[in-house]
């Protein structure tokens, strides 16, 4: 083998060093721009460094972790930052776990959040993040964690969610869900993880095992029964006390009227 080949596979073998994945540059990038103010992210997050955010396994980046040359790990938890999720996470193709707790994210989930199909924690919780929780997230099949608890969205628990085999920790609540639990959640057949009534909590319009029965509720309907059979009896009541006075009005008319015609009719 000549000296030329030589370095050039020793080139090949430092590219992966050398050169960073344009992917993982635009996922920084602009979810650097999605935040209303970034002065709140590590010191160190700086465009400048968005262009190598790996060095093979490691990165100069507080909350990135690498593996292989490209990002493998993103935590940004409790930082106070504000502003939407960026779509363009989806370009960390490579991301396995995500983590955006104790912000104050608002907005939606973005749908290409889908395309991130080794995402296998996903950590949105103590946000303040609405609408409806993307039934797409299913698609990221080697989720295996999914916390939600603590924000705005609505609509029903996406039934798909219960085809993740491998989904082990899940809580969306205090949240304003609604509807029933899906069956494939809270009665998980085979050696499948079932989540109790912790994960679903705090949400007042969302219904089924393992939630309690709506007590208030059934005492209400009681109540309104009870009140509606009340008010029957009292109508029955006053309707039967209007009879008995108005015939006893009626009789003493008669009774007057009969002493009228008596005395100007004359006996027999």
């Amino acid at each position: 083998m000549d000296v030329g080949c030589v370095l050039l596979l020793w080139w090949v073998t430092l590219i992966p060093g050398i050169l960073s994945d344009p992917s993982d540059e635009a996922c920084l990038t602009h979810l650097s721009k999605s935040l209303e103010d970034s002065t709140n992210l590590p010191h160190n997050w700086k465009e400048e460094n968005f262009a190598k955010p790996c060095n093979d396994s490691t990165s100069i980046l507080q909350g990135v972790i690498c593996n292989n040359g490209r990002i493998y790990k993103l935590s940004l938890n409790n930082l106070s930052l504000r502003g939407t999720i960026s779509p363009f996470l989806s370009n960390c193709t490579n991301l396995q776990a995500l983590d955006l707790s104790s912000n104050f994210l608002t907005a939606q989930i973005p749908l290409e959040l889908q395309s991130l199909v080794n995402l296998a924690v996903l950590n949105l919780s103590s946000n303040r993040l609405e609408g409806d929780i993307p039934p797409q997230l299913a698609l990221c099949a080697y989720l295996n964690i999914i916390d939600l608890h603590d924000n705005l969205f609505t609509g029903p628990i996406p039934q798909q969610f219960g085809l993740l085999a491998r989904l082990s920790a899940f809580d969306v609540s205090n949240n304003r869900l609604s509807g029933p639990i899906p069956a494939s959640l809270s009665n998980r057949s085979g050696n499948l993880p079932r989540f109790n009534a912790s994960s679903f909590l705090g949400n007042k319009d969302l219904y089924g095992y393992p939630l309690p029965p709506f007590r208030n509720r059934g005492l209400s309907i009681l109540a309104i029964v009870g009140i509606g059979l009340g008010s029957g009896l009292a109508s029955l009541v006053l309707s039967f006390t209007g009879v008995c006075v108005w015939l006893k009005i009626t009789e003493r008319k008669m009774a007057l009227e009969e002493g009228k015609i008596s005395h100007l009719m004359p006996d027999y």
